[in-house]
This record gives C-alpha cells, structure tokens and sequence, in this order.
C-alpha cells in the first residue's frame, strides 16, 4: 500500500515577500546583487531561493538588503535564486512551487551546464548565475525542509565542510553526505566540491518550511556565516538576528539515499528527521512490498519525506553518528 503525504499538515505562518523590487540586480543577472567593500577579503555569497517554496532565505536576503548590509572587507553577494518557481507560490498547495521543470539543485555540473541541448526554466537560470557564482569563495545555501525536523548543516562529503560547519557553530546537527543521485547539488559545484580547493560551502535546512522558527534560525545561520568570514562585525547586523549557540555540535555521516523505484513507498511511523534507531535490522518503512531495514546500529533517518515522492526521488538518506 502506497502511504499518500498529507500536503496540508503544515501551516503557513510566515508572509511571503515581494521580491519583484530586488529585480534590478547590479551584476548583470536578475535578482542578484554583489557589494564590494575594496578591501581584501573573500567573496560570500547568501542564496535564498534554490526551491521556489522555501521561503525562509527570501525573508533573508530581503531582509538584509532592506538592512543596506555592506561588507567592511571582501565582496558580498545576496541572490535570489529560482524567482520563476517563487512567482508561481499558492498556499492552497505549497509544495508545488518547489521548482518550474526540475529541480534547481540537481543541474551543478559542468557537463550539464554545458549542454546547450538540454533546456529547462531551472538549466536558463543556473546558467545566468553561474558567472557569478565562480566567482565566490564561500557561499551559503538557504534551504528549508518538508517535514517538521530540528535544523540541520549539510556539509558535503568533504573535510572542510565539516570544518566550516564547525566554525560557524550552528546549527547543532551537521550531515555529511555525498549528495542526490537525480544530480549535483549547488553546495557542490566545482571548487566547492574540491578537496584541493580553499573555496567551500555550506547548504542549510533551517526547519519546516512555512514556520516562523526557519526565519530564526536562518538568519542566525547567515549572521554566523558571514562574521566566520569577516566581512562585517556583530554591530552590523540586523538587530536580534544572533541566537545562542547550541551547547555542542554532531555530524552524522551518510551512507546511502533510499530511493524510491515507484510509487509504491510506505515509512513505519510517522518520521519527520534525526530519529534514530538502536538496532540494525530495524525495518522504517516498505519499498515495492519489501522492507527497508536500517543497516547499522543508531543509524539516523535525514530528512525523510514522501512529499515529492515519484520514481526515482530520495526518500530518506540514512546516517551513521560519528560524534
């Protein structure tokens, strides 16, 4: 038996910004905007926007442009990404403005990119960015997540997110994975995704995403990425964006996605993320009529959700705690 995803579980309790007024961007793409302090220093970038519905890094980005946030050192980009997904938003169904024609975080590779061949709204607007973004030495991605689930850094595979997921210091649970099997996430485009490379990114899911606390935590989680980069000082922030820090941090590496071949996909219990599981062998949900068992002791379900569930799509990703 299919489980079929209650679509309207969740409340939207946040208002939606008009973002038409950031249109004229001032590097040559829309809704994209760079400021450069003409001191040495890095250029960060804060993207909101990688999904049409996730609307806590819009409240963001907005915010910290309505701010007039300049950096005292390096270049600061503020972007809003899949603005043609955001334009299409009704809270009668939320969940269908996620993107246009594909998913906006599956198309960072090169080849991809490259291929004149392939079209999609998603492919255009990647491709405008994509000067900018080669540009960047760190970016931040704002995201936000299906289910109602504590907040969440993904690090990617790789040493240096970890790192830098740790210099920022929050949020407290830090997911260390290799990606989506559909295609390449943004975070992990080219020198991001370098082990050689002095540039790094983080991806950020900051909680559900129409709940007021997502705006919380992510403006915290900006104001912390761009004090760790030392663009600005703590004066230079919007009042009231830093929250405390969470008293320790715990990364949890994933092993495997658990990807859907059908429609046909059933979880045991109602798991909305970071619920863990003593025993190996313990069976979280059906795929086609087979169980899906958990392949080590405390193994932690990330972000499982059958909201966009087709064949194909990752369901839930399941993680071993390191520490």
């Amino acid at each position: 038996m299919t489980q079929t995803p209650s679509f309207d579980a969740y409340p939207v309790e946040v208002e939606f910004p008009d973002i038409r007024p950031y249109a004229q961007g001032n590097t040559g793409v829309a809704y994209v905007h760079t400021f450069d302090s003409g001191l040495p220093g890095p250029h960060v970038m804060i993207n909101a926007l990688t999904h049409g519905n996730e609307v806590c890094g819009a409240i963001t980005v907005a915010g910290l442009l309505n701010h007039g946030l300049r950096p005292r050192r390096g270049r600061l980009t503020l972007a809003f990404a899949n603005v043609d997904a955001y334009a299409t938003f009704d809270a009668a169904t939320p969940d269908a403005s996620r993107f246009v024609d594909q998913d906006f975080n599956r198309v960072w590779t090169a080849a991809v990119l490259d291929d004149l061949s392939r079209d999609s709204s998603e492919l255009r607007r990647a491709r405008a960015m994509r000067p900018v973004i080669d540009t960047v030495d760190l970016l931040l991605d704002l995201h936000s997540m299906h289910e109602k689930s504590r907040p969440l850094i993904v690090s990617g595979p790789l040493g240096k997110g970890v790192a830098l997921s740790r210099a920022v210091g929050a949020p407290a649970d830090i997911i260390v994975d290799e990606g989506h099997p559909e295609g390449r996430r943004m975070r992990d485009y080219a020198d991001f995704g370098d082990a050689a490379s002095p540039r790094n990114a983080l991806l950020i899911e900051c909680g559900q995403h129409w709940e007021t606390a997502a705006v919380d935590v992510a403006r915290d989680s900006t104001a912390r990425f761009l004090l760790n980069a030392g663009l600005i000082d703590e004066a230079d922030l919007p009042a009231g964006w830093l929250r405390p820090l969470p008293a320790a941090q715990r990364v949890v590496r994933v092993t495997e996605p658990v990807v859907a071949i059908s429609m046909d996909f059933r979880f045991a219990g109602p798991y909305t993320g970071l619920e863990t599981f003593a025993d190996a062998g313990t069976v979280i949900g059906w795929r086609d009529g087979e169980p899906v068992t958990t392949p080590y002791p405390n193994c932690v379900l990330v972000m499982p959700s059958l909201r966009q569930l087709r064949p194909g799509v990752t369901v839930v990703r399941l993680g071993q705690l390191e520490s």
